[in-house]
């Protein structure tokens, strides 16, 4: 007798705590059901029901096996459910949640592509720089920047996200332009505050990390604000590349301390640990990985400024 037949008989009969009911089920005879729990218990040398003529209870062996055998048919159910699902066309209400910078910058025209390319998928996308709970809240994914602090989350790495000190050549003229890390404390820093600590930049000098802590006239919890003040002359901002690498590229910002190497975090896609991954997930995060990748458009012109040098590094961006 098939092993996977037998326990199906043995869960069946353990939910429905009936053999008539399992019999049921499984569009079988009752005694067909009997007697495949008969030869599975012959087989594995134990008893695993108390059988009375009011009710059926699980041995302590049974209660065991029937743990086991749960997982493996729902493991066996999964696998099924994989290749199903690979050959499934991905349709559906896909909702997204990302920052508001990266989104409008890099997501939008992201997903207009997308969009066209899979039109039985529609994308709801929700863009706030707060915090959100995936499962209370009902994303099916999110965007997050940085340092992740949900490990309950599957995470897919799609870009790098480096980060440089800049400022306006304006400012640079009036106030100078820093040498080491420690002359930050001198200066104006526009600070973002979606940040654990938001008045200390951290840097690693020889291996050591140390600790600036800076203050300036503007702080703001967006990115998008922080870089038109330092186009502006406010200040210095300590921005990621994907938000200023047009203003890099083209002078309109100049960064410094570029022989210290950027320390990379990471644009990450996030979803709850399901046991199915759904489709439309699935190839949304392809389709972001393949689209940004492990050298995003947004650092082609800008990342020769941002190599090492010497042994400096630069605080990695964080953000949501």
């Amino acid at each position: 007798m098939d092993r996977l037949d037998d326990m199906l008989a043995f869960i069946k009969v353990v939910d429905t705590k009936s053999f008539t009911a399992a019999a049921d089920r499984l569009n079988l005879s009752k005694s067909v059901v009997s007697r495949r729990i008969g030869e599975l218990e012959n087989r594995l040398g134990a008893r695993l029901l108390n059988r009375t003529t009011r009710k059926l209870s699980l041995t302590e062996v049974g209660q065991a096996y029937y743990e086991r055998c749960a997982r493996i048919l729902a493991d066996l159910e999964e696998a099924e459910q994989a290749v199903a699902d690979l050959h499934a066309a991905p349709r559906g209400r896909l909702r997204v949640n990302a920052p508001v910078s990266f989104g409008v910058r890099h997501l939008a025209p992201a997903v207009a592509e997308f969009i066209n390319r899979y039109p039985s998928i529609e994308v709801e996308m929700d863009l706030n720089d707060r915090f959100v709970d995936l499962v209370e809240e009902g994303y099916d994914l999110a965007i997050r920047i940085g340092r992740l602090r949900d490990s309950s989350l599957i995470a897919r790495r799609l870009a790098p996200a480096r980060a440089v000190t800049c400022a306006s050549p304006a400012y640079l003229e009036q106030y100078g332009t820093p040498q080491v890390p420690e002359d930050l404390s001198n200066h104006r820093c526009l600070i973002y505050t979606n940040l654990p600590t938001p008045d200390v930049w951290q840097f690693k000098v020889n291996g050591e990390i140390r600790a600036v802590r800076v203050s300036g006239p503007l702080r703001g919890n967006n990115g998008d604000l922080l870089r038109e003040a330092a186009l502006s002359g406010a200040g210095i901002v300590l921005s990621p590349t994907f938000l200023c690498g047009e203003a890099l590229s083209s002078g309109a910002l100049r960064p410094f301390l570029t022989d210290c190497m950027i320390a990379e975090a990471s644009v990450n896609a996030v979803y709850p640990q399901n046991r199915h991954l759904s489709p439309k997930v699935r190839v949304f995060v392809d389709f972001l990985i393949q689209r940004f990748g492990p050298r995003p458009y947004w650092d082609c012109a800008v990342v020769a400024a941002l190599q090492p040098d010497s042994e400096h590094d630069i605080a990695v961006f964080e953000g949501d």
